[in-house]
């Protein structure tokens, strides 16, 4: 269990379910305001952003990336486009204050201790780590000092660099860790989502699990929902036709909204896992189910023989699991044929 904001996180919780806005501002503070407020309207629990900085990542400017934006296949620079899409600073103020008054929490992914600090200066309650900076291990356990949660994604990772960067999260007194299953190519073709991944995840590192979908559509969301995922974080966007490279496989607000749908009916579905019967079976339970019942018309004092029960509906006498306890057991008032056996019709016989 972990809390984000006002938030419980965790088994037998709602799950979390954050619209990763991350660069699909396209530089635009107004347009980041709107996509805040059309996730939130979609249902959306936490909206993410990137407050990274370009040159922490990408020192070499021959570096080039490939995408597909508004039909057409971009190879550009990943300095230029990385640098396009940066947030300047002075956006977090605005951007927190328009999450809280929308009732979503923001929070972002940083990618150095001033930009910790920055989100630290606006009151986050959680912090991202993105797959990229799994190896970071400084900077996650500036992380574990601030005494947040984190989210730590795990894309392209293997299991040596996921031990490296949990223990280091941990044994730099970090709590209220979560981890993210993520496959980072965008977008993920479905047979390589791997959800049972999550699994793996949680049982290796006893913490609370969640998926980073980047597959087209709901699917996947769906599914690890229903496998426990407690926190779902999806690329969302206002209009798939919008310039720039996670546009086009990014849920729109009446996708989002549906998937939300579809998860909470998931969740509905999942129920509680108590092993009782349910409510709606309640009747149903006497109705269909067999019970102890006189076989003949027998009066008080009579010593029950096995011929003397039959098992039948309805079921509000004795269970069929007390046959071999009632007989020899002596009636102590009045039966006949049919009449239930119940715990109050016998006594031992003294």
């Amino acid at each position: 269990m972990l809390e984000i904001g006002e938030r419980i996180i965790g088994p037998g919780q709602p799950t979390f379910i954050a619209a990763e806005i991350g660069i699909n501002h396209n530089g635009d503070l107004d347009l980041a305001k709107a996509m805040i407020v059309a996730a939130a309207k979609a249902g959306a629990d936490g909206v993410k952003f990137q407050n990274y900085r370009t040159e922490d990542f990408i020192a070499d400017r021959s570096l080039t990336y490939t995408y597909v934006s508004q039909g057409d296949t971009v190879v550009e620079s990943q300095y230029d486009m990385f640098k396009r899409y940066e947030m300047p600073r002075e956006w977090l103020p605005e951007l927190k204050r328009c999450g809280d008054a929308n009732g979503v929490v923001f929070f972002s992914t940083p990618t150095s201790e001033q930009g910790i600090q920055d989100l630290l200066d606006v009151g986050v309650t959680v912090f991202k780590n993105g797959s990229d900076y799994l190896g970071h291990l400084p900077l996650i356990e500036s992380f574990a000092r601030t005494g947040l949660p984190t989210l730590l994604s795990t894309g392209m990772a293997e299991a040596s660099e996921i031990d490296a960067a949990v223990a280091a999260y941990r044994e730099a007194g970090g709590e209220g860790l979560l981890l993210l299953h993520c496959t980072s190519s965008y977008p993920t073709p479905l047979e390589d989502a791997n959800l049972d991944r999550m699994i793996a995840l949680e049982n290796r590192y006893d913490c609370p699990v969640g998926f980073s979908d980047h597959t087209e559509g709901h699917a996947a969301a769906e599914v690890a929902a229903a496998m426990g995922a407690v926190f779902i974080e999806k690329h969302f966007t206002t209009d798939q036709n919008l310039s720039g490279p996670d546009h086009r496989f990014s849920a729109t607000p009446e996708e989002l909204a549906s998937l939300m749908d579809r998860i909470r009916l998931v969740e509905q579905l999942k129920g509680t896992g108590a092993i009782t019967h349910g409510p709606s079976e309640a009747a149903n339970r006497v109705q269909f189910r067999l019970s102890c019942r006189a076989s003949r018309a027998m009066t008080a004092g009579t010593v029950l023989s096995s011929d003397d029960i039959a098992i039948s509906r309805p079921g509000d006498g004795m269970s069929p699991t007390h046959f071999d306890e009632l007989v020899g057991m002596q009636l102590v008032r009045d039966l006949q044929p049919g009449d239930a056996i119940e715990e109050n019709c016998v006594e031992r016989r003294s």
